[in-house]
């Protein structure tokens, strides 16, 4: 009888580590293609929007600014040790996915929609939504339309190959309402005929519209943003598919932000925390130091880097899109889960 318990605890010992093998990794992994290459180049080469204030644009001094821009130094922070290791290449709506699948771009932080159709026929990758918008109308400020209802029959300004051309379409269609389309291949063509009187309305992501406002030779109080939104436009980063590690370490990079806020941990706080927190947990969150690194061969405390190069995911967004930035746009459902927004960012265990 003890022979035969002792065989089936043997038994049942092997088959723990068998199955431990197939379900703990051995070691680091090999790094992706792109991972590779980003590494090899010393810089991540992302795709981005021009001039467009708050999200992509440069300043007087030709340097990179906004939302999208610091994200890319964030995941350069985490990868390269290093924010400014980030080279920016303008791209418009047709040709920034044939971009990023043939090799030219690392990353695409572009204004991009998630969408069922381009993650799943496109070839590409959608890491974690770092903000949620919606597809809305612009008006001159004297302009007769106040509602969505006022726009039937109007003259509509916007950008081919976008998810605004369909849904701008199929909103119309399904009420039975007309207008007269003024389709453009970039945002600069849409917004400069819009500007020019050549169109009554303008339709875009209502950030974008903000943005576009602040730039009218008029000045912003020319013109109105309607109330309603049409669509639901979640904005992520973009990868090329098959690079996991790549994919893995874009995503929670963006997950990294939105849990420093969570947990309170700002730019100026993160360094003193890393030692000084009450709670461990913090302090392991910011040294970064675990099996997860280690298969991703992320260097120990690149949360803390990331932190200390952009701030934490409130930080950034109140600096370019915030009340007290030119935008002045409300958080919405971009606050924390805990306050009401939509932000929520997995446990890091």
């Amino acid at each position: 009888m003890l022979s035969r318990k002792i065989a089936v605890t043997s038994f049942g010992l092997l088959l723990c580590l068998c199955l431990g093998s197939l379900f703990w990794p051995a070691g680091p992994a090999g790094a992706g293609p792109v991972l590779e290459r980003v590494r090899a180049n010393k810089t991540i080469r992302v795709g981005v929007s021009h001039g467009l204030r708050g999200f992509s644009w440069q300043d007087a001094n030709g340097n990179w600014q906004g939302l999208d821009i610091d994200l890319a130094r964030a995941v350069a922070a985490a990868v390269l040790a290093d924010p400014g290791k980030v080279s920016c290449m303008v791209v418009d709506a047709a040709n920034r996915f044939p971009l990023l699948l043939a090799g030219k771009l690392d990353l695409l932080l572009r204004n991009t929609t998630y969408t069922f159709n381009r993650e799943a026929a496109l070839g590409v990758r959608f890491t974690a939504i770092y903000c949620y918008d919606g597809q809305t109308f612009m008006v001159p400020a004297d302009s007769p339309s106040h509602r969505l209802e006022d726009l039937n029959g109007a003259s509509i300004s916007y950008v081919r190959r976008t998810t605004h051309e369909k849904t701008l379409a199929d909103f119309f269609q399904s009420r039975g309402w007309t207008f007269t389309g003024l389709p453009f291949d970039n945002l600069a063509g849409a917004v400069e005929a819009f500007f020019a009187g050549r169109s009554q309305v303008l339709t875009a992501d209502r950030g974008e519209l903000a943005a576009i406002r602040t730039q009218a030779p008029a000045g912003p109080s020319a013109f109105r943003i309607l109330p309603e939104t049409i669509s639901k436009e979640p904005l992520a980063a973009v990868v090329p598919a098959g690079d996991d590690e790549w994919l893995l370490i874009v995503k929670w990079v963006l997950y990294a932000l939105m849990e420093a806020e969570e947990r309170g941990i700002t730019q100026a706080k993160a360094r003193t925390l890393l030692t000084t927190s009450p709670n461990p947990s913090d302090q392991r969150f910011l040294a970064s130091d675990g099996l997860p690194e280690k298969t991703l061969t992320l260097k120990p405390g690149w949360v803390l880097r990331v932190i200390e190069a952009v701030g934490n995911y409130g930080e950034i967004y109140e600096r370019h899109l915030g009340q007290d930035s030119p935008l002045h746009l409300d958080r919405g459902l971009n606050r924390l889960w805990k306050d009401g927004g939509l932000l929520y960012a997995p446990p890091f265990q």
